[in-house]
């Protein structure tokens, strides 16, 4: 998506880290450089808007269950690997094995 505008940020580059910027995970330098871009372009401020209230309404719908221990503990695995830059399989290698049904 685009403006139009030319702007010192280019609205895809804003609109692929904006996730980063509703939930604080970026440096300081580029959230100004987003907080920026959206005081000169109001497409993307009408976009971050409506994921910022999705994601308040997710959480005020969904933010009270408790997550089970281990399903916590193999996402935080993955999000391990993938920082690290390794491979991420595609089956869930951290799952108990089956045991065969005997005869």
């Amino acid at each position: 998506m685009s403006c139009g505008e030319p702007h010192e940020t280019d609205c895809s580059e804003v609109l692929d880290h904006l996730y980063e910027f509703l939930d604080s995970e970026m440096p300081e330098v580029d959230r100004d450089k987003i907080q920026h871009h959206f005081e000169e372009c109001s497409p993307c401020l009408e976009k971050y808007g409506l994921e910022q209230a999705v994601k308040k309404l997710v959480k005020r719908c969904c933010g009270h269950d408790d997550v089970p221990t281990d399903l916590r503990a193999k996402v935080m695995g993955r999000i391990d690997l993938i920082r690290s830059g390794q491979t991420v399989p595609e089956h869930d290698v951290t799952a108990t094995p089956a045991t065969p049904q005997e005869s």
